[in-house]
């Protein structure tokens, strides 16, 4: 069934998953603030809006995908008053839990549906439609949201009430910069006792090393032929993002009470790495820090 959806942030991620909703069959308008928004969304055939208010007129689905918790509840703010009641309103940013629960309060006060809704998959899973979706809220939300989420992605998982898709997703990138750091700190290590990064690869891609961060976005060029190691780590899944992940992981870690040690030390890492100027870099170029390169 085509609907008419609202897209707002159409940025890396949220560009070509507003493209795919329209390859899909479905009557999409766009809007962003970035000054070349509207020639991007054009380009890629969508309508934009002047404004978000102006976007969401008359739409039976909202998706929002924007950089921080303020941006999303100021985003809500607007625009909720100008949603029907039972409008489905998802917002696929990664922020923090709070805000996203807010978020949640705000559409219930006006008999809208909502889902948090984060994602995993990075730029290449945006553009191939594989995204996994992680999402929070009521199971009728959930069930609203289902068909439009397989057009962006490959993976829909219900993770419980509001906010619960926020807490997959930082618990999910906690383990990524965690193991990431590790499997990079390995490499080097191997460099240095003369492993081949092939040999090393071999080895533990099918042994008890064995993990996404090796297999798939393996660090070093060449055994990964799909990485971005072998594109001179262009994004990807920048170390801006990684980092911004792992402080929201550890702002909820202290919040619930909980120790992560491991999490805090990825999180000082990939700051120092980012201090360094690599914030643009793909956040598997941590391998760097180790070697101790730092230009």
């Amino acid at each position: 069934m085509s609907e008419k959806i609202a897209f707002i942030g159409l940025g890396n991620m949220g560009l070509p998953m507003a493209a795919n909703l329209l390859k899909a069959g479905h009557d999409v308008t766009g809007f962003d603030l970035a000054p070349n928004a509207k020639m991007l969304a054009e380009t890629a055939g969508l309508k934009f809006a002047v404004s978000a208010a102006r976007a969401v007129a008359g739409a039976s689905i909202v998706i929002t995908m924007l950089p921080m918790g303020k941006h999303v509840l100021s985003v809500w703010g607007e625009i909720v008053a100008e949603l029907a009641a039972g409008t489905l309103i998802i917002d696929s940013s990664t922020i923090d839990v709070e805000s996203a629960r807010k978020a949640h309060e705000l559409g219930a006060r006006h008999d809208l549906l909502t889902l948090d809704a984060p994602v995993s998959g990075g730029t290449m899973g945006a553009q191939g439609a594989t995204l996994t979706f992680m999402a929070g809220g009521a199971e009728a939300a959930f069930l609203r949201a289902q068909p439009v989420l397989a057009q962006m992605g490959k993976r829909a998982v219900h993770c419980g009430g509001p906010g619960a898709g926020q807490a997959a997703k930082i618990c999910n990138n906690m383990i990524l910069g965690i193991s990431m750091a590790g499997v990079a700190e390995a490499f080097v290590l191997g460099e240095k006792l003369g492993l081949s990064h092939q040999a090393l690869f071999d080895v533990a891609s099918t042994s008890s090393g064995q993990c996404w961060a090796l297999t798939t976005n393996c660090p070093v060029p060449g055994p990964v032929p799909a990485s971005p190691a072998n594109r001179e780590y262009r994004p990807g899944f920048a170390t801006a993002l990684m980092l911004k992940d792992l402080k929201l992981s550890q702002e909820a870690a202290l919040a619930a009470g909980a120790a992560s040690p491991m999490g805090a030390q990825a999180a000082a890492l990939y700051a120092l790495f980012e201090k360094q100027g690599h914030g643009g870099d793909d956040f598997s170029a941590i391998i760097n820090f180790f070697r101790g390169i730092t230009t």
